[in-house]
Formats: structure tokens, C-alpha cells, sequence
């Protein structure tokens, strides 16, 4: 199920791998990449080796797997 700017902006911080890099009120929208669920978590990760500088997919791997040790962050299979 598709995230609403209104569940992004209740969000805390902690639930962004790129907190306050995205578009938006507080850097919540689009290029901070939510990583609440597994789900948004491996979006992240395909959003982010599409569009993210090395350094920001750097980041957003190492959030991932603190968050979500059982996914392979270095897989570029979707939903692996």
C-alpha cells in the first residue's frame, strides 16, 4: 500500500534513511526514502541505487540493514 504525505509527515525522523534530504515539509516527501516497513525498506533501496548520489546509497544500506538484518542490501533483485 502507497505511503500518503500525511502517514510521511507523522513519521519520525528515524523511519527515513535520508531524514531531511527529501522534497517537502521537514524533508519527508520524495528523496528521503521511508524505511518503516520491510516493504518501503527494499523500495528504498531500488529507489536509492536509481537515484541516490554513492555516498547516500551508502547510508541508505547501512539504515536498512540495522533496521531489517534479513535483507540483503547488496541484492539488486527486487524484493530480495
Amino acid at each position: 500500500m502507497a505511503i500518503t504525505a500525511r502517514q510521511r509527515q507523522k513519521l519520525s525522523s528515524g523511519q527515513f534513511a535520508l531524514p531531511g534530504k527529501g522534497e517537502g515539509p521537514k524533508g519527508k516527501g520524495p528523496g528521503s526514502y521511508p524505511i518503516d516497513t520491510a516493504k518501503r525498506a527494499r523500495a528504498a533501496l531500488s529507489y536509492g541505487a536509481q537515484h541516490a548520489s554513492s555516498s547516500e546509497l551508502k547510508t541508505i544500506k547501512a539504515k536498512v540493514a540495522r533496521k531489517y538484518p534479513g535483507i540483503d542490501v547488496n541484492s539488486n533483485r527486487k524484493g530480495k
